[in-house]
């Protein structure tokens, strides 16, 4: 898939990913649709909030709002589009999750839960529609330098977040995983180590995680 004279729709486009995708679609020729949230500010579900902290003191508000935002976001935008790309036998649906939604997120139970539910919503659509034409791809990105992420030299950055991106280098490697019709876009090889090591031993990998949330915590060092 090119993006040489195709239409980009990108959500979230107001900051962060969202943005430098969007800019670096253009750069390469596509005619880019940006929407965001924050009216002052191919189909890319980009859009997501990360607030929230434990069951016993998050809002059910809050999990309604995360839900709304970070999954059913998705679910709209496919409706709206996937069936002129069914009709025309083409079409690239593009979903930014989190590694998060493929491992966890120390803290923020909402995200990681809602995240889950995006990657679970993109290996369905790509198993189901692949052969009718359409291609699907899930960014699950470690930290980037965005508003998102907040203070990179947090406890929570430092310890967890992985290898620290910008935004347009997020951007060049979403569109090279478009050019090769890739499913999963990872940005840092050490994610598909951790993907591995939680496949591998599920049991080590949770002790692993806990010795983390410990850290957390405590305002452990890095």
């Amino acid at each position: 898939m090119e993006l040489e004279g195709k239409v980009a729709v990108v959500t979230g486009a107001g900051s962060g990913i969202g943005a430098a995708c969007a800019r670096a679609f253009a750069a390469r020729g596509a005619r880019v649709v940006a929407t965001d949230k924050n009216a002052d500010a191919v189909f890319f579900n980009n859009a997501g909030v990360a607030t929230g902290g434990d069951p016993l003191t998050t809002p059910l508000e809050v999990w309604e709002a995360q839900w709304r935002v970070n999954v059913m976001s998705h679910v709209y935008a496919v409706r709206a589009v996937l069936p002129g790309m069914l009709a025309r036998g083409s079409g690239y649906l593009l979903h930014t999750a989190s590694m998060a939604g493929i491992l966890t997120s120390h803290g923020n139970l909402t995200y990681a839960v809602t995240k889950h539910a995006v990657v679970g919503l993109a290996e369905w659509l790509s198993i189901t529609y692949h052969d009718k034409g359409i291609r699907v791809s899930l960014l699950a990105p470690l930290g980037v330098r965005t508003p998102m992420l907040g203070d990179v030299n947090s406890v929570f950055a430092r310890n967890v977040a992985g290898p620290i991106k910008e935004p347009e280098e997020v951007a060049d490697m979403v569109v090279d995983a478009i050019r090769a019709e890739r499913f999963l876009i990872l940005t840092d090889p050490i994610a598909q180590k951790w993907m591995s090591h939680k496949t591998g031993d599920l049991e080590h990998w949770l002790g692993g995680m806990r010795r983390m949330q410990r850290r957390l915590e405590g305002g452990g060092a890095s």
